[in-house]
């Protein structure tokens, strides 16, 4: 089972992501809790993945991406905002959020989502990936050091980094490759420590700021 907690200040909310996810059988909601009772719901009930509102009264969700992000095992953390003009967007991925959704999503998107991050896969809401990569890019116009990393890439590497980039999972991209799993987690967890970047979103973002993404170096 994969074991979610919902982090939310509107009940309505909490309950409708709840009711949806638990009628898959293969995802538990094991708690769905305003912001002030996350941590405490997260260490008793141990999730795979986290959906956490951005914006919320009684603290403030960035600050709470930080904290679990800390934890000895850190669970998978998915961002949830109304708005897909979120201007904690950037904020969120930089500090280690795997996937940013709208409120709004498709009740039948949401639970093959949440399989998706569990599996590793990046999830972006189709209305926010402008911004993601626009902000990212306005901030970030020094490309020394991302050229300079980029020729250093294996051809291995390159591959792997663009379909990371295209939202694949570890499995998906062993399909392509003829790998098995553990051995594309290893290559992924070697190009994260090459880019100096703390998860998939941050790399993805880092291909599309080296040029990779223009390049046809697909398999």
């Amino acid at each position: 089972m994969i074991r979610v907690v919902v982090v939310d200040d509107e009940a309505l909310v909490r309950s409708g992501f709840a009711l949806i996810l638990n009628a898959a059988e293969d995802i538990e909601v094991v708690a769905a809790v305003p912001g002030g009772q996350a941590l405490a719901a997260v260490a008793a009930g141990a999730p795979d993945l986290v959906l956490l509102d951005v914006r919320m009264p009684d603290v403030d969700g960035l600050t709470l991406l930080g904290q679990l992000r800390s934890l000895p095992e850190p669970p998978v953390v998915a961002m949830l905002t109304t708005f897909d003009s979120d201007e904690y967007i950037a904020q969120a991925l930089r500090r280690g959020a795997c996937g940013y959704l709208l409120k709004d999503t498709d009740p039948d998107d949401l639970a093959p989502l949440v399989r998706s991050l569990v599996r590793g896969a990046v999830v972006l809401a189709p209305k926010i990936v402008p911004a993601v990569v626009d902000g990212y890019l306005r901030h970030h116009h020094d490309p020394g050091p991302d050229t300079e990393r980029a020729a250093g890439l294996s051809e291995r590497e390159r591959t792997v980094l663009l379909l990371l980039a295209q939202g694949l999972s570890n499995i998906e991209i062993g399909r392509q490759l003829h790998l098995s799993t553990g051995t594309v987690k290893d290559h992924v967890s070697a190009l994260l420590a090459k880019l100096v970047v703390t998860n998939r979103v941050q790399a993805a973002l880092w291909a599309q700021r080296a040029g990779l993404l223009d390049e046809d170096t697909a398999p």
